[in-house]
């Protein structure tokens, strides 16, 4: 019935706008909150948590998708993601629902509090505390199968860590293939050789957010320990971070979360406070993060004009626009997984979630993680870590009980090699509007072919329509290959 049908979408949009202010809560905490507002901040996000929890069990939903009956195509998705959102929450007694809520915006500033005084040990309880909580919520989720593939349906509907051991089992050997014969080439990159004031780091991180089509009418610009994206709609606010010996990290974080953030602004307006009115999953959300930073931010024809635009600024920055291209492509062994060029970047995230499944299925415990994460990062990198910041207090991830979404960061590459593909064979001048820092062409490219569409289609189908392709490692595979054995002359 359609009375069912209108019931239960004016239910659901009211769930979606809390939902919204559950976010900008998260937002402030993270970049504007007081400080000594931790203790009060947790104890809101836990009973806004309970109020969305008991929204989304709610008996009446039951009885209205019993009755409802879907108008169209649209509807009928809706009432799919519906039911399966309130299946799944049905299964996570409340009281665990505001125990985590309260427990990570606690955790989150313990994190930083630890990895800014290097201090594994004042993060450790907390840490034990959110992996216990996880590991309820997986078991409650999985009702009897795996605990880590229901945590990872928040992320990646669809998708089990069986499917994710067979991509990333053959991505590694090309990547580490590749790596080995570019670390071993005799060529020398050069790398920004001074310092660059945050000031003008901060304005041409403005420019290149609305080079990228972010709509900052909607949106806003913040500083973060951990860059992030936040929102959806209306209201989608994004965080950057500088460092004075690398306005890398504060240009190339901005367009990342720029890709993260256009993706929602550019969702249709009629999808807004829906149930489908965000992005599809977090490997489409990374797959536009990472186009927009790596395949468009990183060419050589957009280098060239933020090497232009980087001299507007600072004067002579030391090097041409030929050496600030590989200066921005530079492979090197590093810690830091956001620092990490794009042969290196999916080898740290093998490395997470390989351990992070490790600690959900309790092989791991968390009193145990800075030797293991040590342990594998030598193996994998030939590097010993040096200190808890550069090791396994780097990312903000496990604070927060984003057990699951790791791995989403390479699948989201793999769907980008596939999109970048589509749009070189679609937009044949890219270069030339790359040339004079207008991407706009493929970020148009993107929104009606992705962005529009929310979450009305499976992940792995947006993907595959918009490419005309099942999406697999080769595309990336080879666009790594082709761009960086250029590069090293391997």
């Amino acid at each position: 019935m359609s009375g069912a049908f209108d019931a239960l979408m004016r239910f659901q949009r009211e769930t979606e706008a809390l939902s919204q202010v559950m976010g900008r809560l998260g937002w402030d905490q993270e970049t504007m909150m007081p400080e000594g507002a931790a203790e009060q901040r947790a104890e809101e996000m836990a009973a806004l948590a309970g109020v969305l929890h008991r929204r989304r069990t709610d008996p009446r939903i039951g009885e209205w998708l019993a009755g409802a009956e879907a108008p169209d195509e649209l509807g009928a998705r809706q009432l799919a993601e519906v039911a399966r959102e309130f299946e799944r929450t049905a299964r996570v007694p409340e009281e665990l629902a505001s125990a985590l809520a309260r427990t990570t915006s606690l955790a989150h500033r313990v994190w930083a509090d630890a990895r800014a005084t290097e201090d594994f040990a004042l993060f450790l309880p907390k840490l034990e505390e959110v992996v216990d909580l996880s590991r309820e919520k997986g078991a409650a989720l999985a009702d009897g199968g795996d605990a880590y593939d229901a945590l990872l349906e928040d992320y990646e509907p669809g998708t089990t860590a069986a499917d994710l051991d067979a991509m990333f089992g053959a991505l590694r050997p090309r990547l580490t293939a590749l790596r080995d014969r570019v670390l071993g080439a005799d060529r020398a990159i050069p790398s920004l050789g001074r310092d660059f004031d945050e000031a003008g780091q901060l304005a041409i991180s403005t420019d290149l957010a609305r080079a990228f089509g972010y709509d900052t009418n909607h949106g806003r610009i913040d500083k973060a320990v951990h860059p992030f994206s936040s929102g959806s709609g209306l209201d989608v606010r994004i965080t950057t971070r500088t460092e004075a010996h690398n306005p890398a990290n504060c240009f190339y974080s901005t367009i990342h979360e720029v890709g993260h953030a256009t993706y929602e602004q550019g969702v249709a307006r009629a999808l807004l406070l829906t149930p489908l009115g965000r992005g599809a999953s977090m490997g489409v959300h990374e797959s536009q993060s990472r186009i927009f930073e790596n395949q468009l931010g990183r060419s050589r024809a957009f280098t060239g004009w933020l090497h232009g635009r980087m001299e507007a600024e600072f004067g002579d920055i030391g090097t041409d626009a030929h050496g600030f291209y590989g200066a921005m492509n530079a492979v090197r062994q590093g810690y830091i997984r956001t620092e990490a060029d794009e042969v290196n970047y999916n080898l740290h995230v093998l490395m997470r979630f390989d351990i992070e499944r490790d600690l959900i299925a309790g092989r791991l415990a968390p009193a145990d993680l800075p030797e293991a994460w040590d342990t594998r990062f030598e193996w994998d990198f030939g590097v010993a870590v040096d200190k808890p910041s550069n090791g396994c207090l780097q990312d903000v991830h496990w604070s927060e009980a984003l057990f699951g979404y790791f791995p989403t960061y390479t699948l989201g590459n793999v769907y980008a090699g596939c999109l970048h593909a589509a749009i070189r064979a679609d937009i044949p001048d890219l270069d030339d509007h790359l040339a004079k820092g207008d991407p706009m062409p493929a970020v148009l490219w993107l929104r009606e072919r992705v962005h529009v569409h929310g979450a009305a289609k499976e992940p792995a189908q947006i993907i595959a329509d918009a490419t005309g392709r099942t999406p697999d490692e080769g595309p990336l595979l080879d666009y790594l290959e082709d761009k960086f054995a250029a590069l090293y002359g391997v």
